[in-house]
């Protein structure tokens, strides 16, 4: 019979040999054996008291591959504590005294040792591999540490309901969105010249997209899930919103195209919010989280990063000395140096987005400035069209695209702007375009949904119950109706790139995110930083954005953590919903891209013009917008194709990762779970009545 400490332990001659615990490569893998005798886990997991006696069992750690610390539960697995060799021998013994081929003493029993001379040993004393926990925060996708999820983290710096003092709550908040300074501000460098606007609007755009993210995530902070999730512009919304932007009533409009399209964004965006806002508020995503699972939320969270490869690198090949140095320079920060540190912290993976944007415009700047993209008689301001010299249009597309200068919205932004409600009209409101981001608005709770799960298991005693998961959807949709009035271009709804943010700095205090949140509203009353943010070559942004999504859908991935990554089952379900994810969409796509397109639209954004002419023509024209543009958005099929295979094809709670929610009543008797996710200034006691948004 094979032991983790043979040296201690004689093995029994008399007795058939055990299952073998996995090895090296199955505990990397993610390999879980069934040993005989052993019950299906997928019954515990709540958070009733007393814990059961179960919860001393070792199970193998499909992350860490070891044993899960107690007592606590993660995604239907019983967590129990790290044990030394003594104690998972007794895990060992209990395996054979539940297959009845173990009558060990009683003593024997207790210490988990087989002793021949009738004196049992001392147990040894847990131990710890700091070594380990440096792993597992620093890598995609990012792991729960190994203390599990009970008491509060060892590995973080401040908890979450730690405030240790102005300084260092400021210090860490303006670390925590400094490093998720990407997710915040790239939508708006797409959007707004897709629109038509210029630098002056994007700008203008940028500082209501910091002044809404900032307002929401106090709110997000104080009334919703109360984790320390930051609220901004999502990338969920993108697609959508190229899709409406380059809908045929936009075409050839006469004025100023940008307020006119924007007007019907936000339209759209305050409809599909106020269905969120009642599907978290009503219950019903209480409902919809039984059909929610990591196998679920995996596919639909890559597919959002899988689906804009087109705009990516073809941006970037306008400048490759610029963009692929800093795709580059970005690599070498988060992956070769993210272990060096500076001071305690590790500023290369910490600060890989800004610090490669820094060195690249540098670059950039003094290649421009000492003239490696000046060309004799021409001008980067005249328009393509109007370019007769041929050695002029050779160089043009190196002028446009690599100098730095070319953008005038950092002298022409005032000192100060406040962002208002309706600053760009009063929003127009169409029915079909509403119903496309209804759709999209389910697609957005389902990546918040993976969000809570994940950030609760790194800063929080339990996770949140259906209550708090409902109640917090039924804010972001209150957020994004923020945003609908502000005129942000797209909803406001959790950043998944946040729980990779809190696991690499080791900050879960809610506190520093909504110090954090203040600084970012008063940046966003100086006009300048729009103004300089806008000002970043387009090349820059493309790039920046191939990170960007490849990280977002790596952390879509990493929600199979949850779950049997090894089962056949959810392979094949992942692996249809990613295929036809990318497969449907292209089918209608390709009707976008035809000889009767629109020619001024750029490459990168044709197949979104599926709406007008995809294969779905009845005589109903607005079924055939909402058909066409659906089935063309890759996140909405993979959702589709997930949710019905997981929800259909049979599998054990083990095997599914069926995420678990902490139950209401034993919540409100744990009070670190009450004080985690109550309300503040006693308005929880106002919805007490309302079970299914509260505790």
């Amino acid at each position: 019979m094979s032991s983790s400490d043979p040296k201690t332990r004689p093995k029994p001659v008399t007795r058939p040999p055990a299952p073998v615990p996995p090895s090296s490569w199955a505990k990397r893998t993610g390999f879980k054996p069934k040993f005989s005798g052993e019950t299906n886990a997928s019954d515990s997991g709540q958070i009733a008291l007393p814990p059961r006696s179960r919860e001393n069992e070792n199970q193998p750690d499909l992350e860490a591959g070891r044993a899960r610390p107690v007592p606590s539960v993660v995604n239907g697995e019983q967590a129990v504590s790290e044990k030394g060799p003594a104690e998972k021998d007794q895990s060992v013994k209990k395996r054979r005294e539940a297959d009845g081929t173990n009558k060990g003493s009683s003593a024997a029993a207790a210490n988990g040792h087989t002793v021949n001379n009738g004196a049992a040993p001392q147990p040894q004393q847990p131990t710890r591999r700091p070594s380990r926990n440096e792993d597992v925060v620093d890598v995609l996708p990012q792991n729960v540490d190994d203390e599990g999820f009970v008491g509060r983290h060892s590995h973080l710096k401040y908890e979450l309901r730690d405030t240790p003092g102005l300084v260092p709550i400021g210090l860490y908040g303006f670390q925590h969105y400094l490093s998720m300074l990407g997710s915040l501000i790239l939508i708006p460098l797409v959007i707004v010249p897709a629109m038509g606007g210029t630098y002056e609007d994007t700008a203008n755009v940028v500082s209501t997209v910091l002044f809404v993210s900032g307002v929401t995530t106090l709110l997000h902070s104080f009334f919703g899930s109360r984790l320390p999730l930051i609220q901004g512009s999502s990338f969920v919304f993108l697609a959508p919103a190229l899709a409406i932007i380059n809908s045929p009533e936009f075409r050839g409009l006469n004025g100023n195209n940008f307020k006119h399209i924007m007007k019907e964004l936000q339209g759209a965006i305050i409809i599909a919010s106020a269905f969120q806002a009642l599907l978290g508020y009503s219950g019903l995503m209480s409902l919809l989280l039984r059909l929610i699972n990591p196998v679920v939320v995996a596919p639909t969270v890559a597919a959002v990063g899988l689906s804009f490869y087109s705009y990516g690198f073809p941006q970037v090949g306008n400048c490759l000395e610029i963009g692929a140095v800093q795709i580059l320079l970005v690599i070498i920060f988060s992956l070769y140096l993210r272990k060096i540190s500076v001071l305690g912290h590790r500023i290369f993976l910490i600060y890989a987005v800004p610090l490669g944007l820094v060195i690249t415009w540098a670059a950039a700047f003094l290649l421009t400035e000492a003239g490696a993209y000046s060309y004799k008689g021409c001008d980067t301001n005249i328009p393509s069209s109007n370019i007769v010299s041929e050695h002029c249009r050779k160089h043009v597309s190196r002028m446009k695209h690599c100098r730095v200068d070319t953008s005038h919205a950092f002298k022409s932004s005032p000192w100060f702007r406040f962002p208002y409600p309706l600053q760009w009209g009063t929003p127009v409101f169409h029915w079909k375009m509403a119903i496309v981001m209804c759709v999209v608005s389910i697609i957005a709770s389902v990546d918040s949904v993976g969000s809570y799960h994940a950030s609760s298991l790194l800063v929080s005693s339990r996770p949140p119950t259906p209550g708090v998961v409902s109640r917090g959807i039924g804010l972001e949709g209150l957020s994004s109706i923020l945003a609908g009035l502000w005129g942000t271009g797209t909803g406001s709804t959790t950043l998944t790139e946040n729980v990779h943010t809190i696991a690499v700095t080791k900050m879960g205090s809610r506190r520093a995110v909504e110090l954090g949140a203040c600084v970012l509203i008063v940046l966003s009353l100086v006009g300048k930083v729009g103004g300089f943010i806008a000002s970043i070559p387009e090349v820059m942004v493309a790039a920046l954005l191939c990170f960007m999504w490849a990280m977002l859908a790596a952390l879509g991935l990493s929600n199979l953590r949850y779950s049997e990554a090894g089962s056949s089952r959810n392979i094949i379900i992942v692996g249809l919903s990613l295929f036809f994810s990318l497969s449907i969409p292209a089918y209608f796509q390709q009707y976008g891209i035809s000889p009767n397109s629109n020619l001024s639209v750029p490459s990168y954004f044709q197949p979104y013009i599926v709406t007008s002419h995809g294969p779905f023509r009845t005589k109903y024209e607005g079924v055939n917008y909402i058909m066409n543009t659906l089935l063309s958005l890759h996140m909405v099929i993979a959702f589709i194709v997930a949710v019905i295979l997981d929800n259909t094809v049979p599998g054990s709670r083990q095997e599914r990762g069926v995420y678990v929610w902490s139950e209401s009543e034993a919540a409100r008797r744990e009070p670190a779970v009450v004080k985690d996710y109550e309300l503040p200034f006693r308005v929880g006691r106002i919805f007490r009545w309302v079970k299914w948004v509260g505790l």
